[in-house]
């Protein structure tokens, strides 16, 4: 049995979407103190992390709610890294996407160079899922859809944040920040766990792959 654990490590200087995490050392065992304790500050789209359908939909499903069946089963991980800009239908075709496939992880070239980049130097290139791959997806009944980057759209998209609107409100959760610079194409056992954060849009996940 292979286990990859495809989180992003989340610390204050870390390649992040919004303001940086940060970390407030509360007691110190250098300090004098009986024990070492940290506060961290950190947003629901931190890292490798979950996006409910509240996140854009008003009085949806928050994070908190996801069934545990979406978030973990069965999941194909499709070789994409041939791809340039955006993933459309043919892509996820020709990358073996199957019709009963309800978990699919999009590994890009994201994941050895839009996702490696440092928060000072953030990437304007990246490799996002485009609408008819988004609408395939969802009228073939995937019930979650991951990606190797801070989000599943791409760069010209994220006014619009079309695949989003496309995705949410049909219930199909999205899972951003999977580091798969590691994972081969095929077919695994995802274990998504994204922190039981009540009523909220999203949150870090812990999320791992096993090959048996």
């Amino acid at each position: 049995m292979q286990i990859f654990d495809i989180t992003l490590p989340i610390h204050p200087a870390m390649l992040h979407w919004g303001k940086q995490p940060e970390v407030t050392v509360v007691e110190s065992i250098a300090n004098g103190d009986a024990s070492n304790v940290t506060r961290w500050l950190v947003g629901a789209h931190t890292g490798t992390h979950v996006d409910a359908p509240a996140h854009f939909v008003d009085g949806a499903v928050p994070v908190d709610r996801i069934p545990l069946d979406v978030l973990c089963g069965p999941a194909v991980v499709l070789d994409l890294r041939e791809v340039q800009g955006q993933i459309g239908a043919e892509d996820l075709t020709a990358a073996g996407l199957t019709a009963d496939a309800r978990r699919v992880l999009l590994r890009t070239r994201n994941s050895t160079e839009a996702l490696r980049a440092s928060a000072e130097d953030k990437p304007t290139d990246w490799t996002g899922l485009a609408p008819d791959g988004a609408r395939l997806l969802k009228d073939q009944g995937v019930v979650l859809v991951g990606i190797d980057y801070l989000t599943l759209e791409s760069p010209e998209r994220t006014e619009g944040w079309d695949t989003h609107h496309l995705l949410l409100p049909a219930e199909v959760i999205i899972l951003e920040g999977a580091d798969l610079s590691e994972v081969e194409a095929g077919e695994y056992e995802l274990f998504c766990l994204p922190a039981k954060w009540k009523d909220a849009d999203g949150a870090p996940a812990r999320t791992v792959l096993v090959r048996r």
